[in-house]
């Protein structure tokens, strides 16, 4: 059975950082695509960032330069490092795991390409 659990989620002021981290079970992180959604209430869910197998990524323009997605292999666990939060990074942050052993080819999977599911974790930025 496949489980993705998120921990690291928080409150910080703007320009704070935080790290989430997805640990997988009965699922190995650098065989597939994963990625880091996020939703904040009354918005449609949003992927912020994917790593295919071979560590190649890619960013949502809002995250761009301020998030960084990679993964350990030992641990078999993903990370979201996130850097000079914003108030609009507020959100519930999901990691999500396809079955896809793809090279990314500079485009985002579709959510539908996604099929575990982490809880979630709370993210949380004041001004």
């Amino acid at each position: 059975q496949v489980q993705l659990v998120e921990s690291g989620g928080g409150s910080v002021q703007s320009g704070g950082s935080l790290r989430l981290s997805c640990v997988a079970s009965g699922y190995t992180v650098s065989s597939y695509c994963m990625a880091w959604f996020r939703q904040a209430p009354g918005k449609e869910r949003e992927e912020v960032a994917v790593i295919d197998p071979i560590g190649s990524t890619i960013y949502a323009d809002s995250v761009e330069g301020r998030f960084t997605i990679s993964q350990d292999n030992a641990k078999n666990t993903l990370f979201l490092q996130m850097d000079s939060l914003k108030p609009e990074d507020t959100a519930m942050y999901y990691c999500a795991g396809s079955r896809l052993n793809v090279r990314l080819g500079g485009y985002f999977l579709e959510e539908y390409e996604y099929t575990y599911w982490g809880q979630g974790t709370q993210v949380t930025v004041s001004s």
